[in-house]
């Protein structure tokens, strides 16, 4: 089983990590550092091998400064909280940031991060894939350093599928034949009221050719918005629900697909890896597609984490120095190979050991291409908390209706002058 670090990251337990470890090479062991060696604290979601890179870096540095692992809570929104009062309060202990790909806007307004300027920004640049870039950047500037991103894939079992469905329609008619036939036929989708529905919705907008925002950060729920409402009504009222739909989050619809129970799954790529740890029998059918669309070609959700520096640390350039190391080529393989995290260095999907682990990452790249990142303001937690309510339960949506009712919530939110919800 592999556990949720936070919205689209994730790392495997020790029966997991049992099945990829030996994959690899093991990380360099750091050595102890002096006493009264400088601390640069990093503060990032649970990530099983973080300590190892962090101590990579550590060695690196070679005594000027080592680097400390804190551990956020496990739910982005429990990160998010935690970080964002420690920063409102101006504390000095924190260094190096993971963040969500969506708090880049709120925590940059708010002037909690530092700008990355001069060699150090062009290092965060170079070789980075330019979906996961955008989501580190803010009006024009730079605010983070991409370490791992994330994109959906439908997964599927083609003992049951000889052809994966390529949109939400064909998943309601294979669902339907399955059903018919009885065989399994849930198509396992987030659908709880959680940051899980706000991914589904955004991805079903972009698809439909629209977006939740306008570029310039104001409302834009046109058609787009309306079709997409009607695909998640039309899908929570069809064969392909599984009737915990309403309360299902990633981890429900993988297991799911490992207990029998569904037939195909939209899920993030840390699905492979546990498929292969608690049902290796099932692992040469449990193949993967792209993100389904509604006429055509679907946008898949982007995801990941991206490192930021405290405008409050009292080390800056060792912490500038300290982020570069833990995204360096090196970490991302080891986040990767080891912790099922894709990385953010287009380079580093041709390592070896890559095409073990990950024989999806030419689906992974080619989704990057498209990825729909979520809408970018400052205010985009009120924006996710208001679209988890007003669409739970999926069942419950009525198109028109619903759609006026986020419309108005929405563009509440928008007008918020308060940083948490």
């Amino acid at each position: 089983m592999w556990v949720i670090s936070g919205f689209g990251g994730y790392f495997p337990d020790m029966k997991s990590q049992s099945v990829i470890i030996g994959l690899l090479m093991v990380a360099p062991a750091c050595g102890s550092p002096a006493p009264g060696t400088l601390e640069i604290n990093l503060f990032n979601a649970p990530q099983q091998h973080l300590r190892d890179i962090a101590d990579r870096c550590t060695k690196r540095a070679g005594g000027r400064y080592r680097i400390v692992v804190n551990l956020l809570p496990r739910d982005a929104n429990g990160q998010r909280e935690q970080l964002v009062r420690r920063l409102a309060a101006a504390d000095t202990g924190l260094d190096v940031l993971g963040l969500d790909v969506t708090w880049t806007a709120e925590l940059a307004e708010a002037g909690w991060i530092r700008e990355w300027t001069g060699a150090d920004a062009d290092r965060a640049r170079a070789g980075t894939l330019v979906k996961p870039l955008e989501t580190a950047t803010w009006r024009g500037r730079l605010y983070a350093a991409p370490y791992t991103t994330n994109v959906q894939l439908l997964w599927y079992r083609s003992d049951l599928l000889a052809t994966p469905p390529a949109t939400w329609e064909q998943m309601m008619s294979a669902a339907r034949r399955l059903a018919a036939e009885r065989k399994p036929a849930y198509g396992e989708v987030t659908g709880a009221q959680y940051e899980g529905m706000m991914v589904w919705f955004n991805s079903l907008v972009a698809s439909a050719g629209g977006a939740i925002l306008t570029p310039a950060g104001g409302l834009s729920l046109g058609p787009p918005a309306l079709r997409a409402l009607q695909v998640m009504w039309a899908y929570a009222t069809s064969p392909a629900a599984d009737p915990a739909l309403p309360n299902t989050r990633e981890d429900d619809a993988r297991l799911a697909v490992e207990a029998g129970r569904a037939a195909f799954e939209v899920n993030w790529p840390y699905v492979y890896a546990s498929m292969a740890a608690n049902r290796p029998e099932m692992l040469p059918y449990f193949r993967w597609a792209p993100y389904p669309g509604i006429t055509g070609p679907g946008r898949s959700p982007l995801g990941g984490v991206n490192f930021a520096i405290s405008r409050y640390s009292k080390h800056p350039r060792e912490a500038y120095e300290a982020a570069l190391c833990l995204r360096d080529p090196e970490s991302q393989k080891i986040a990767a190979t080891r912790d099922g995290l894709p990385p953010t260095l287009q380079a580093v999907y041709s390592a070896p050991g890559m095409a073990k682990v990950y024989p999806m990452r030419q689906a992974i790249l080619d989704a990057l291409e498209t990825a729909a990142p979520r809408p970018a303001t400052p205010v985009y937690q009120n924006l996710s908390t208001v679209v988890g309510a007003v669409l739970s339960p999926p069942a419950d949506i009525n198109p028109p209706k619903t759609l006026a009712t986020l419309r108005r919530q929405i563009g509440d939110a928008l007008r918020s002058r308060g940083v948490l919800p």
